[in-house]
């Protein structure tokens, strides 16, 4: 807790004011609480009463020197964990050598740079911070193994109570450590305190703790770091109870999830508990609330000892009044036990012992109860109940134990056939594999209508008079009927298109197509509930027993989204088709156009040529006129192929088609 914690200063020791001031700076600076003396004698004063965390000493100064006041340190016991530093201006190592073997744990040479400094004392720190922790997690320890052994040997349960409230006070250092068991109802009785013997055996009401309740409901450690102030005891403050300790720690005593008690710390000032002590509070809580279960379990075995010798001697009495039906008890095939009213076994027959594995002896001293394995124990309280009443039940399944700890399925029934010697008749008979076998196939049978109703195509199976007996819910989409109108209700020829259902069924069982009973990949359109045709891919066969057909099912897919790619597929094909055509005859003309205006432009080159030489013959020069006209004619017809972009046609001769190249090269 952190009010005990030892002291995290650290006394400069340097008759140099500024020196010392430095050091200060430094050190408080880097959050590390300083002292300060002037002197070696102030030094030695100051340790009187005080114990440092680490001690910084210069070792020139006047009266007392640093060596002197390490003596004074090294000589007493309770500095021997504190580290000590040298400052020293002095650097022979013969010098230094005599520091260490003084006792200094680290030296540091004058001028000396800041750095060192607060890095070595941060270091030595540590180091003692360390090893602090480490002896008092072993002085926990010895503690832990001191009170193990006190609570595991004295066979006082008191003693070892009153053991570990005084070795938790000392090692947490708290005011009060008492024990608390819970009662019945809101009831706790003090069993163990430290402090106040007077307390002790003291009953109490929960209601008056708040913290003790809420650790009994949460079962989990409770810590209220300042009472005066902490939510849950305002109801203890508003009605004005003195509250004369500051901080608190509450611990649960558990076994098997059982909050048998608590163990409740008090301390009179405000306390913090660290990680460490609330471990070690909840280890010692652990380990008490083992011993205290013991303690019940050996009153408890003690009580069962004499209750058990007790029904033992009357169950023997009662054994000699079944003597008169052993020989039929013992030729009967199923397992019988007789059982009193209390729910013990007083006879068994040798099938019983047979079919459970128990020995006579140990059934015999069994109850109902422990016969039924644990998930069972409550129906074998509610049977007995029932015997009381006269419910006897016959037939039913109960799961027993056995003696290879194996449960067991066993038919049973209850009679009242031997009322007249107050007990009650139990014969059975192991259906383990039988039950178990069921279970299997109803949890195949399961998966299976899963699977199907799970499926993308739709499933219809019919008996051999075509009455539908399976219609999933793929077959639902698909023919819009709801499967509770069509199973058992609807004829299966129904879903097909008029004398289609019986020609599926001749290719069924035509062995030519895909072998006999069977049809596979056959096309075919069926009909909705709203009389829309639906196309879909039926592979179909019959169902056989014993090689004989005793109905029919069939798969279902739905072909129209297929059927509707096909088909924007093939229009897509055909675009692609024109576009190419288009494209072709683009590059034909284009390269038509090119080829033909090279030898035009010769013709009509030629033609003016000839014309100008043949001005004065004028039927020559007509003909040269001619030549170039229709030469120009033919140059505008490849100008338009040359420009032909689409493909259209027009009528020729007949039922012919040729390209229209004014629309075809219309722009």
């Amino acid at each position: 807790m952190n009010a005990c914690l030892e002291s995290t200063t650290v006394l400069v020791v340097d008759d140099d004011a500024i020196t010392q001031a430095h050091l200060v700076e430094v050190l408080e600076a880097a959050g590390i609480r300083c002292a300060v003396a002037n002197s070696g004698v102030a030094a030695m004063a100051w340790l009187a009463d005080k114990e440092p965390a680490l001690i910084l000493l210069d070792l020139v100064m006047p009266d007392a020197d640093g060596l002197k006041v390490l003596g004074y340190v090294r000589k007493l016991a309770r500095f021997e964990g504190v580290p000590v530093v040298v400052v020293t201006a002095e650097h022979g190592e013969e010098s230094l050598q005599r520091v260490i073997a003084a006792g200094a744990d680290d030296y540091v040479r004058k001028p000396f740079s800041t750095v060192e400094v607060l890095a070595r004392v941060k270091g030595l720190l540590r180091s003692r911070e360390y090893l602090n922790r480490i002896k008092r997690r072993e002085a926990a320890q010895k503690s832990i193994l001191g009170l193990s052994q006190v609570l595991a040997s004295t066979p006082d349960v008191s003693t070892a109570l009153g053991s570990v409230v005084h070795q938790l006070a000392g090692l947490l250092r708290v005011e009060r450590a008492s024990i608390v068991l819970f009662g019945e109802g809101q009831v706790g009785h003090v069993v163990a305190s430290n402090d106040d013997p007077e307390i002790v055996d003291r009953t109490i009401s929960l209601s008056d703790y708040p913290e003790l309740q809420e650790v009994r409901e949460t079962r989990f450690p409770l810590v209220l770091a300042d009472t005066h102030t902490h939510a849950l005891l305002r109801p203890v403050r508003d009605k004005g109870r003195p509250l004369p300790f500051r901080s608190s720690a509450l611990f649960p005593l558990l076994f098997e999830r059982e909050a048998l008690g608590a163990i409740f710390l008090r301390a009179t000032s405000l306390t913090t508990f660290d990680d460490f002590e609330l471990s070690l509070a909840s280890t010692i809580a652990n380990a008490t609330a083992i011993a205290l279960r013991n303690a019940r379990t050996v009153q408890s075995l003690k009580d069962a000892t004499q209750h058990s010798t007790n029904a033992r001697a009357e169950a023997e009495r009662r054994v000699q009044l079944f003597q008169r039906y052993a020989d039929f008890f013992e030729s009967s095939a199923d397992g019988i036990l007789v059982i009193a009213r209390n729910g013990q076994l007083l006879f068994t027959n040798p099938r019983a012992r047979e079919i459970t594995g128990f020995s006579e002896t140990r059934l015999v001293g069994m109850t109902l109860s422990e016969l039924f394995t644990p998930n069972n124990e409550e129906r074998a309280e509610r049977l007995l109940k029932g015997f009381s009443q006269g419910v006897y039940p016959r037939a039913v399944d109960v799961t027993i134990r056995t003696e290879r700890a194996e449960s067991m399925i066993v038919n049973a029934s209850f009679s009242s056939v031997m009322h007249e010697d107050n007990a009650i008749l139990l014969s059975f008979r192991d259906v383990t594999q039988e039950r178990r076998t069921a279970i299997e196939l109803k949890q195949t049978k399961e998966f299976l209508e899963r699977v199907i109703d799970s499926s993308v195509d739709g499933i219809v199976s019919a008996d051999l008079n075509g009455t539908v007996l399976l219609f999933n819910r793929a077959a639902e989409r698909l023919f819009q009927y709801s499967s509770s109108d069509v199973v058992g209700k609807l004829q299966v020829e129904q879903l097909y298109p008029e004398g289609v259902a019986r020609q599926i069924m001749r290719n069924i069982r035509n062995p030519e197509l895909n072998g006999y009973g069977r049809l596979e990949g056959h096309r075919v359109d069926m009909v909705r509930a709203d009389g829309e045709a639906v196309p879909v891919v039926l592979s179909a066969s019959l169902v056989l027993e014993n090689g004989k057909p005793i109905g029919s099912v069939g798969i279902f897919t739905d072909i129209r989204e297929r059927l509707r790619m096909e088909e924007s597929l093939e229009r897509a094909e055909e675009e692609l088709r024109t576009r190419e055509k288009h494209a072709i005859l683009a590059e034909l003309a284009g390269a038509a156009a090119h080829e033909l205006n090279q030898p035009l432009t010769s013709v009509i080159g030629y033609g003016e040529l000839l014309r100008r030489h043949l001005e004065g013959d004028e039927k020559l020069s007509n003909a040269a006129n001619i030549i170039i006209s229709e030469a120009e004619r033919m140059a505008e017809i490849v100008r338009k192929v040359g420009k032909i972009t689409r493909y259209e046609t027009k009528s020729y001769v007949g039922s012919a088609k040729i390209l229209d190249l004014e629309k075809a090269s219309d722009s």
